[in-house]
């Protein structure tokens, strides 16, 4: 977001918080909090300050050789990152194919939320929207069954049609945003194996907490609630992207390097692991911009967050934001303020200037620190 960098504080903030969506070790090692050491590169190190001590010429050879070695190691890592970073630029030039392929998503989904935002909608132009993904159909049917929605313990729903009548228009906008961004998530973060929670997790919480603004402004809160929970498709775009063009070449060369019976370099390939500098730098650089594009392909004509995607993505002051934006913004600074805070990672005096930047006044921060921003509520008769 074009306006966390415009001054220091904020923006190291910002990269912060999306280091710590990658894993809270990598977040504290860039904030300097721990020195990570390689295991192997200080061993490494402490066996050439030995040799260097001993004036014995087979000695010598074997630091030379130690050295040729690390130098090897290191041109063979840097050369298939820049592979890499190549590649993810290549595939973000095809919004398109972001889209459909690596986001996979169907025209339904996009239809469906919008048509929660008129008031002339209803179950029975929902239903077949619904029932055409399976996956929907899937977890509507789980939601109803689950112990605390079920009118009778001995009654089961098997049927998506049956669940969404249960489910209720007014729970619909609350359970569609959320089912829908949930099926966009990766299907596996590994390495960074909590990033997936925490993607989910963010999103959520954002989603909750421009709601709970956008009703104390007299907002529209279903607008609010669906521009927070997507607000975040492309860092999830970025996430998916990046992870599956940097497995599917890492095990292409490791393939190449085995078929040509390159031993050398197979084994410096098999150490090499999954970058997370380099994740983030296609975070920071995309996430906002990405989720405009991606947004602006699902051609809403009637949800109006287009526009508030766009604002959040490329203004740079909070007063030029429309409406809806500025309450997604105010939600992303507090989201990010709880868990910089949860993992000790911002001090008191970076708190002023973070706020400031979004406007977030004391009353919308009691209002915050007072709603539950962590969990759907859902009221069923």
């Amino acid at each position: 977001m074009q306006i966390f960098e415009l001054n220091d504080i904020t923006s190291s903030l910002h990269k912060r918080a999306f280091s710590l969506s990658i894993s809270k070790s990598f977040a504290e090692q860039l904030h300097g909090k721990i020195n990570l050491v390689d295991h192997q590169g200080s061993e490494q190190e402490n066996r050439r300050r030995e040799l260097l001590s001993v004036e014995k010429e087979a000695e010598q050879e074997k630091i030379v050789a130690a050295h040729g070695e690390e130098h090897f190691r290191n041109q063979v890592t840097n050369s298939f990152y820049e592979k890499v970073r190549n590649q993810v630029n290549k595939e973000f030039d095809n919004k398109t194919h972001l889209y459909h392929n690596v986001l996979c998503i169907e025209d339904a989904a996009p239809t469906i939320l919008e048509l929660l935002s008129l008031r002339a909608t209803s179950i029975n132009k929902i239903q077949p929207l619904a029932t055409s993904l399976s996956w929907l159909s899937t977890d509507l049917v789980s939601l109803v069954n689950k112990p605390q929605y079920r009118k009778r313990a001995d009654v089961q729903v098997n049927d998506a049609k049956l669940a969404l009548s249960y489910v209720g228009l007014d729970n619909l906008k609350l359970v569609m945003p959320t089912f829908i961004l949930k099926h966009w998530l990766p299907d596996s973060t590994a390495p960074y194996g909590l990033m997936k929670r925490k993607l989910w997790n963010d999103s959520l919480s954002v989603a909750l907490a421009a709601s709970a603004l956008a009703k104390a402004k007299k907002l529209d809160w279903y607008t609010a609630f669906t521009t927070g929970m997507l607000s975040n498709i492309g860092q999830l775009a970025v996430t998916r992207c990046f992870l599956n063009t940097y497995n599917d070449m890492h095990v292409k060369a490791l393939r190449n390097s085995a078929d040509r019976k390159d031993k050398l370099l197979h084994n410096v390939l098999v150490k090499v692991e999954n970058s997370p500098e380099l994740l983030l730098e296609q975070l920071l650089l995309r996430s906002s911009k990405l989720s405009a594009d991606l947004i602006e392909l699902m051609h809403f004509n009637r949800l109006p967050i287009t526009e508030a995607m766009f604002d959040l993505a490329y203004s740079e002051n909070i007063d030029d934001m429309s409406p809806i934006a500025q309450v997604v913004a105010k939600a992303k600074v507090y989201v990010n303020y709880r868990s910089l805070t949860n993992a000790s990672l911002i001090n008191d005096n970076e708190l002023k200037p973070l706020f400031e930047t979004v406007k977030l006044s004391e009353a919308e921060l009691s209002l915050l620190n007072k709603s539950d921003i962590d969990h759907i509520k859902l009221k069923f008769n």
